[in-house]
């Protein structure tokens, strides 16, 4: 019995070792899936306060919103690192579909110490995300 107990914990180690090299594989390179072409139409960023920026961004083949949230994301990171700061701070996205083409109206909180929220953003390292996805920012 006590070979059975100290064989089930390695086997479960085992499998959750197993489970997170899986999750890492199929994570890596998802935007590049094949079939997936977005054509990126543009950002157009709107001060809306000292600290709160809006980004309205436009784009053709977006798989889901999701694609489309992505682009204001590295907008507003880009956006932020212009401006000096090292932070951003999502508010709101909103995404609709229409003829194809898919627009954003997103709204960012930048600063330069990183606010409180769980939808931070460390700019530097969206930028660079972004650059790795081939996603245009500001």
């Amino acid at each position: 019995m006590i070979a059975t107990q100290a064989y089930l914990p390695g086997l479960a180690l085992a499998l959750v070792g197993g489970l997170s090299g899986c999750e890492m594989t199929l994570g890596e390179g998802a935007d590049k899936a094949p079939g997936f072409a977005p054509e990126y139409l543009g950002i157009e960023t709107r001060l809306l306060d000292d600290d709160l920026v809006g980004f309205l961004v436009a784009m053709k083949g977006a798989r889901t919103k999701a694609d489309v949230a992505d682009y204001a994301k590295c907008a507003a990171a880009q956006y932020a690192l212009i401006r000096g700061y090292g932070f951003a701070r999502h508010v709101r996205t909103k995404v609709e579909e229409s003829d194809g083409i898919w627009r954003g109206d997103a709204v960012y909180t930048v600063s330069a110490a990183l606010p409180q929220g769980l939808l931070t953003l460390d700019a530097e390292v969206v930028v660079e995300n972004c650059k790795d996805d081939a996603i245009p920012t500001v």
